[in-house]
């Protein structure tokens, strides 16, 4: 084939060769597909074989892997000043599927992110991130950037968002991410930061709103309100709205709320429709942690239901998703006892790669219309009714 004697070598295999017309390329993560010049299309099985295949080991000694304009990668021999499209690690592949190629791939609860997204060029697709410098924020950002996209870490504490950045950089020096920043607790923040995106003229493909507090005790915030309320659910809600119209004009776009199983377990279940607002930034007599965390986790389900059912028709999809229950991240930090559950229950739980797929998957992600529990059904019932809208 072409590849082997680029690289020097014979081609000896006539059931690799490829049929007039075929080229064979790589993705930037080493997986090999197939393009067909005389139809224009491309596939990932080979047209003779139907096989599947990557590449293996790194690029040879004075290589280099760049990417063009359009996307597209391509290699620098800077031994011998040449380019070309093609990757001189094609003379070694491995079979993906020798046999016979899978009808459809199966996941667990150990893959991970990375897996996910193996084999897809986010090439020139910009996706924010809040809460981005640590735990499954980070494991999500840094998925999305060594697969090709221009993320941003969206996070109130710049120092560790900068130290996330280098983590990131020292994967991949040629990933495109930097930092911003966005504190849920301040309203004007979240202005700010919509304001500084719009600046940057760049489209928004994807909203991964994932920062959360929990466990904290009764505060209220600058702007007067509890504080889990609006760093959970508020401050998100408010960032999409400032941020609507580029997921519109970026269209197709993705927003993603990340809520919890412990939505079920919350005061919000009445079905007399006269619910109380105030329940969802309570005075420090009715407060109760875990149920404000809750409370704000059913929150998010309701704004994704509300949400998609609004912008899908424009092209914007709106999923809430439960990464799974007790996983160690920075969550339980802002107490004793729940750093101690935590770290009991870390040998059981997902590792935060293996949550991060969660976030990256469309197809496991909690939509609009899929198991909604009765405390959800119900809460929608109180909502339609306290606006005067037809159930």
């Amino acid at each position: 084939m072409a590849a082997l004697r680029y690289a020097g070598l014979d081609d000896t295999d006539s059931e690799d060769e490829l049929p007039p017309g075929w080229e064979e390329r790589t993705t930037k993560d080493g997986w090999v597909y197939y393009a067909n010049h005389t139809e224009e299309k491309t596939q990932w099985e080979h047209p003779k074989t139907g096989k599947r295949k990557r590449v293996a080991g790194d690029l040879p000694y004075g290589w280099e892997q760049e990417t063009d304009e359009n996307g597209q990668v391509f290699f620098v021999d800077h031994i011998n000043k040449r380019t070309t499209y093609l990757d001189p690690r094609l003379a070694f592949t491995v079979d993906d599927n020798p046999t016979k190629p899978a009808t459809r791939q199966r996941y667990d609860s150990s893959t991970t992110a990375m897996d996910i997204l193996q084999g897809r060029d986010f090439t020139g697709k910009v996706v924010v991130v809040t809460g981005a410098n640590s735990g499954i924020g980070f494991e999500t950002a840094k998925s999305f950037a060594l697969h090709g996209a221009h993320v941003i870490l969206a996070c109130r504490n710049m120092t560790r968002a900068s130290e996330a950045v280098s983590r990131i950089l020292e994967e991949w020096h040629k990933a495109k991410v930097e930092a911003m920043t966005l504190d849920l607790a301040l309203l004007r923040s979240v202005q700010h930061f919509a304001e500084a995106f719009k600046a940057k003229n760049v489209p928004l493909h994807v909203l991964v709103c994932n920062a959360a507090v929990f466990g904290l005790p009764w505060s209220l915030t600058k702007d007067g309100l509890e504080t889990t309320f609006q760093v959970n659910h508020l401050g998100h809600f408010y960032l999409v709205q400032l941020l609507q119209d580029i997921l519109c004009r970026s269209a197709p776009a993705r927003v993603v709320l990340v809520s919890s199983e412990s939505h079920r377990f919350t005061d919000i279940n009445d079905t007399s429709g006269n619910l109380d607002f105030s329940c969802l930034s309570p005075s420090r007599n009715d407060y109760w942690a875990m149920l404000a965390y809750n409370r704000s986790k059913l929150c998010n389900i309701l704004f994704s239901n509300e949400l998609h059912r609004r912008l899908s028709p424009r092209g914007v999809t709106c999923n809430a998703v439960h990464p799974g229950n007790m996983m160690y991240s920075s969550l339980h930090r802002s107490w004793w006892a729940w750093t101690l559950l935590f770290t009991l229950a870390r040998p059981f739980t997902k590792s935060m790669a293996s949550v991060g797929a969660t976030m990256v998957e469309k197809d496991t992600l909690e939509t609009r219309s899929q198991r909604k529990t009765p405390h959800i059904l119900r809460a929608e019932r109180s909502l339609r009714k306290h606006r005067g809208s037809p159930a």
